[in-house]
């Protein structure tokens, strides 16, 4: 299991794009394994698919181990993320050379609305120019986090 480098900008949206497809979106339910200041391990099921990942580093830029797991091991792990877990739908939404991944969160995070965007490279990510219906960027926020929104819900109200 090699790592990859992953260099993600997060954003509040203020409205759903006119266009976004809404019968595409898929249910994804994460919860936290371990964490510790710069790493933390979680399970995730999206869809019919399921993972165990690994995320080293802070910011921007982190490293990414990630593994398909079957069923039984999400289920087995599953219990472990008492306490510690979101739910959210997401939608993939074209942006020319990128695409941006639509959270809409669901239960007490609702109706909280985050997207991200990967970049090949840290300066790809500095010229992006986010579309309209972004409100602000939160990349360095920790609030929004999903380590903070699974342990500690919605801090900031909107």
């Amino acid at each position: 299991m090699s790592g990859e480098l992953e260099i993600e900008r997060k954003y509040l949206l203020h409205d759903l794009p006119t266009d976004l497809d809404r019968r595409s979106g898929k249910e994804i339910q994460q919860g936290y394994l371990c964490l510790e200041e710069g790493r933390h391990v979680r399970v995730r099921s999206k869809g019919a698919a399921f993972f165990l990942t690994v995320k080293v580093g802070e910011g921007i830029v982190r490293t990414e181990y990630e593994v398909e797991i079957p069923r039984a091991q999400f289920d087995a792990l599953w219990p472990a993320t008492e306490g510690r877990r979101l739910v959210k739908t997401r939608y993939i939404y074209p942006l020319n050379q990128y695409e941006m991944e639509i959270d809409v969160y669901g239960g007490s995070l609702s109706p909280l609305v985050v997207a991200e965007v990967e970049f090949p490279s840290l300066d790809a990510s500095k010229e992006f120019i986010p579309p309209a219906f972004v409100s602000e960027e939160v990349s360095e926020n920790p609030l929004f986090s999903n380590i903070r929104l699974a342990l500690e819900g919605r801090m900031l109200k909107r």
